[in-house]
């Protein structure tokens, strides 16, 4: 393991803490109180997944899966079905292979979200990471909307080292994005990162946004592959849910960039978002640097949820 995927694996066992807190520690006490696998048994475990905003679906798919891997290896004492527990949690949140195309090939990323979640910060991380990757990275600031956003982006541009396309305050944000592909293509960026407005609470206005930007890439860059990440606010757990699901409505979305995991009681709404909606968590951001955003490992994120020892590879 790098020493920077070490450090982040710290951080992030010490940023679900309050989770762990909320979820692991009940989950003890079931399967040490309990002396035989039964319906009561399955019902604590029920009652914990959902109090720790794994939300319903994600719940039942779990338990489901365990009374097979239970019934399978004939398991009777409840002490043995931990890490039957955690195996079906992992599976849950498989994020398939395909998960991060968007690196390979000649790409834009729209990444939307409302205000507040941390959206232009990810995008500034996103692009300081792909830029160590060798990749050429473009950013378009078309979150014209919000006044500090489009300085917010120049910062982190500089801080990145990444060249930023910028519009005025109130500019037509497809209009920024249009600016962004020619210069995209002219200087032969292998990702253009287009920060987007994410005003929810009035969709109509923000669903013709995103139509008209989309028209824009598809008639002018058709060859890019494209990718759209929704930001979303770890401590705000069902209500980050909630959130994906409007946008899911307006955008086809392909990913979550799940933030400030570094203090949520909340954690387990990752597991909830991806089994809900059928939209993978991507990233995990657990603090202010570059660094602090991290690929999503569904097997790293549960094994820091139950504190479970990692070998250090």
């Amino acid at each position: 393991m790098s020493e920077e995927k070490k450090g982040f694996f710290k951080r992030l066992v010490a940023g679900l803490s309050k989770t762990r807190n909320n979820i692991v520690s009940g989950f003890e006490s079931v399967f040490s109180g309990f002396s035989k696998i039964d319906d009561d048994f399955y019902e604590e475990l029920e009652e914990i997944l959902i109090m720790g905003d794994i939300g319903v679906r994600a719940t039942e798919e779990i338990l489901e899966s365990l009374k097979e891997k239970v019934k399978e290896n004939k398991i009777k004492d409840p002490t043995d079905c931990k890490q039957l527990l955690i195996d079906s949690i992992k599976e849950q949140m498989e994020i398939g292979e395909t998960a991060y195309r968007f690196e390979e090939e000649k790409s834009v990323v729209l990444i939307i979200g409302v205000n507040g979640v941390g959206k232009t910060t990810s995008v500034g991380k996103l692009a300081g990471k792909l830029k160590g990757q060798g990749k050429r990275v473009l950013m378009a600031a078309a979150d014209t909307f919000r006044a500090a956003a489009g300085e917010q982006l120049e910062e982190w541009s500089h801080r990145a080292g990444v060249d930023i396309v910028g519009g005025q305050d109130g500019a037509d944000p497809a209009a920024v994005v249009f600016d962004a592909v020619q210069a995209a293509k002219a200087r032969k960026t292998d990702v253009l990162l287009c920060d987007t407005a994410g005003r929810l609470h009035n969709k109509k206005n923000l669903m013709e946004e995103l139509k008209k930007i989309n028209r824009i890439l598809a008639k002018e860059y058709p060859e890019a592959y494209r990718e759209t990440l929704v930001v979303l606010d770890g401590t705000t757990g069902q209500n980050a849910l909630a959130q994906a699901k409007q946008f899911s409505e307006v955008a086809d979305i392909t990913g979550i960039i799940l933030t400030k995991m570094d203090g949520t009681a909340k954690g387990g709404i990752a597991i909830a978002i991806h089994s809900e909606l059928g939209i993978p968590v991507k990233y995990i951001g657990v603090g202010e640097k570059i660094e602090d955003l991290q690929k999503f490992d569904a097997d790293e994120f549960v094994d820091a949820l139950f504190d479970v020892k990692r070998d250090e590879e």
